[in-house]
């Protein structure tokens, strides 16, 4: 396996005590292969992947095993971590506008990623940094390149987040929530985008997302986070023909479709008792359900 990923606790510190945030996560993702990490806002998604490139703040307490391309990630150092971030793993974070300096051109940004591993003389990483833009299909890339993020669209903003993850052609792509606030024809691009790119590069990729629709379209597996835990894992296919968990068919029933009686407010996903604690049982071949 490319990542696996086994008994992930983090904590965060409080005047209370320690926060359980992710709480006994495990999966593992092979070379080429595309995991979609499902959950709403706070079930611990995000914490579990700025985990695995170890970018949580220094109060965070995060514990069990994290394995890349044969490495243990947890116990590295910090030169050594930074080695694989970038190269061996990138990320795209969830909001380009913040993510991206606002006073730097873009090209620079990605060039930058280039410089900061080394290998490539400045003209050089540039010249690589055009080249990468227009592998995301930034139009006219020479000159784009020359450009601050406030002049770009969001999609494009959201096209040069991935050309910076993707110019050193990492093994393994982080996506969270890379198309959160963009609209949905834009949106298609980006998926259709980050799956052409996938199987060109023969990346593997985590894509985070809230939405199990968006999900299916980039991934072939998917994990469903609730409460820090994961409480269902299988195959995109299983999951929508057979949802297991409660927390899961609540999702899949707050998808609006064109068939939806827009006279009634959307579904809702209630709360549901917390279910972390109960171990994974397997319903089917590689389709797992929590409790």
């Amino acid at each position: 396996m490319l990542l696996s990923v086994s008994h992930l606790n983090v904590d965060f510190p409080s005047a209370a005590g320690w926060i359980p945030a992710v709480r006994d996560v495990a999966f593992a993702i092979g070379e080429g292969e595309s995991l979609g990490l499902v959950g709403e806002s706070g079930s611990g998604k995000s914490v579990t992947a700025l985990s695995i490139l170890r970018l949580l703040i220094p109060q965070a307490r995060a514990r069990g095993e994290i394995v890349f391309d044969g490495q243990e990630l947890l116990g590295l150092d910090e030169e050594k971590i930074r080695a694989v971030r970038g190269a061996g793993i990138s990320m795209i974070f969830q909001e380009p506008m913040t993510a991206l300096n606002p006073v730097m051109r873009v090209g620079d940004q990605v060039a930058e990623a280039v410089l900061a591993h080394g290998g490539a003389a400045k003209r050089e990483a540039w010249d690589r940094a055009v080249e990468m833009l227009r592998e995301v299909a930034i139009p006219e890339p020479e000159r784009r390149a020359r450009d601050y993020p406030h002049q770009l669209s969001g999609g494009q903003r959201q096209r040069v987040m991935i050309a910076m993850a993707l110019v050193n052609r990492p093994k393994l792509l982080i996506a969270d929530e890379p198309t959160t606030a963009l609209d949905v024809t834009v949106q298609a691009q980006i998926l259709e985008l980050l799956a052409g790119l996938r199987e060109k590069f023969g990346l593997a990729m985590l894509f985070i997302s809230h939405d199990l629709g968006v999900v299916s379209r980039v991934a072939g597996r998917v994990a469903v986070m609730y409460h820090g835990a994961i409480v269902e894992m299988g195959s995109v296919r299983d999951i929508f023909a057979a949802p297991g968990h409660p927390y899961t068919k609540g999702l899949l029933a707050a998808i609006p479709t064109l068939r939806s009686d827009r006279s009634k407010p959307l579904q809702t996903v209630g709360q549901l008792p917390p279910s972390d604690l109960l171990p994974l049982r397997e319903v089917s071949p590689h389709h797992w359900v929590r409790g």
